[in-house]
């Protein structure tokens, strides 16, 4: 069995994305920051489905907590599943924040740093020494690093970095038959940032070509999608997932 690590697994498109794993018969280690009670009631329903699933806690703002993180990883890794390694990485744990550069404060460019680029890289780093030849990481960025949207520049700016990134991890691990790809989710009904407000989504619904925006399980099929064996030799590319959003 292959076994698949989701930071942000309690909710949005990390909950779709474990439950599309587990339903591709992976296990599933997925991580909450404070939301204790909404990642054991995603990993409820993975199991009530007949599926396997650990919630460990983990702030991926935090680096000193890395190896800590790795040892309960390991743990979990022999007690459930009799393994010492795990085999894919999705880092996807986030949060928006919408301001204008104008008012963008230090601090608050700092922690969306800390999360959506210096997390993953670390993060990353600690775990490679159990992660399994052959694997594969999955980086989930954005598609405002495509189409500039006022009020989002330090998050798409680091979701850009997150991309670029991407293509580091694939041509640095490539002697280890690792993947790295990563996907870039268009306008999705999560409550990212806040949610979308009616007006706001019928804005969206209609710069996108398919006429909606998305749902958090576009993402996760397509996520459990490109871990799978058929997509075997896609590396180091950025696939957007947007319905055809602003094209």
């Amino acid at each position: 069995m292959s076994i698949v690590i989701i930071t942000g697994g309690s909710r949005g498109l990390g909950a779709s994305i474990a439950a599309q794993c587990a339903k591709r018969g992976m296990g599933v280690i997925l991580t909450y920051n404070s939301n204790r009670q909404a990642a054991e009631k995603v990993v409820g329903a993975i199991e009530s489905d007949g599926g396997k699933a650990v919630a460990l806690e983990l702030d991926v703002s935090n680096i000193a907590g890395f190896p800590a993180f790795r040892d309960a990883v390991r743990q979990e890794l022999a007690g459930t599943w009799n393994a010492s390694s795990f085999d894919f990485l999705v880092n996807n744990a986030g949060y928006g924040l919408y301001n204008p550069i104008a008012t963008v404060t230090e601090d608050e460019f700092d922690g969306l740093f800390r999360v959506h680029l210096k997390g993953p890289f670390f993060l990353t780093q600690a775990l490679l020494p159990i992660m399994a030849d052959g694997g594969h990481i999955v980086n989930v960025t954005s598609a405002t690093s495509r189409v500039a949207t006022a009020g989002v520049a330090p998050y798409a700016s680091f979701k850009g970095g997150l991309e670029v990134l991407t293509r580091y991890m694939a041509k640095e691990f490539g002697d280890r038959r690792i993947r790295a790809n990563s996907v870039a989710p268009g306008p999705i009904r999560t409550e990212l940032g806040g949610g979308l407000t009616d007006e706001f989504e019928a804005l969206l619904a209609g710069q996108t070509a398919l006429g909606r925006v998305g749902e958090p399980d576009d993402v996760g099929c397509m996520v459990a999608s490109l871990l799978s064996d058929d997509n075997r030799w896609i590396n180091a590319q950025n696939i957007e997932i947007g319905g055809g959003y602003i094209i």
